[in-house]
């Protein structure tokens, strides 16, 4: 039944199926009104952060140490050290903060959140590879700002894809 005829016919004159399966598309403004209306939302984000700034830390250290202590090329670093958080991330997020979202089994959710954190590698590699090309702050410094600028790119993807309900 087209979505434009639903408004138009009373409930009653609805099919069992009809009612069940069918889909509300509202206007994106709404879906972020009733989102940010949501204290589950809040407090998901709030356990997001937490989450993140562990992995944060966790991959901060290991590029340091990947940088300072074995001397390698911070091109190298960034994959080893970013893998770190990412490993950390993913089992405090579906253990803690995506709790109540399985959509679907914890290896099929793992390849969802690689594939958000990859992309979003990605663009946190050539935002530190732009920085140390074009500035002359400490590498570590960068990662940490790319890694900032990345966040909400990664909470995002990691929400509605990851661990989508």
């Amino acid at each position: 039944m087209p979505a434009d005829t639903l408004t138009e016919m009373p409930a009653e004159e609805f099919t069992a199926d009809e009612l069940t399966t069918a889909v509300v598309d509202l206007p994106f403004h709404h879906r972020v009104r009733v989102g940010i209306s949501s204290g589950e939302n809040w407090l998901q984000l709030i356990r997001f952060g937490v989450v993140g700034a562990s992995g944060f830390a966790v991959n901060t250290v290991m590029f340091a140490l990947c940088l300072k202590v074995l001397h390698l090329d911070y091109k190298i670093a960034l994959p080893i050290a970013y893998l770190a958080g990412v490993v950390n991330n993913f089992t405090w997020n579906s253990r803690w903060t995506f709790t109540n979202d399985r959509e679907s089994h914890t290896a099929v959710q793992g390849v969802k959140f690689l594939v958000v954190s990859t992309v979003a590698f990605g663009v946190n590699y050539g935002l530190v590879v732009a920085f140390v090309h074009w500035t002359t702050l400490d590498k570590v410094l960068i990662d940490v700002i790319a890694n900032i600028l990345v966040t909400p790119v990664n909470f995002l993807g990691q929400k509605l894809w990851s661990f989508k309900k």
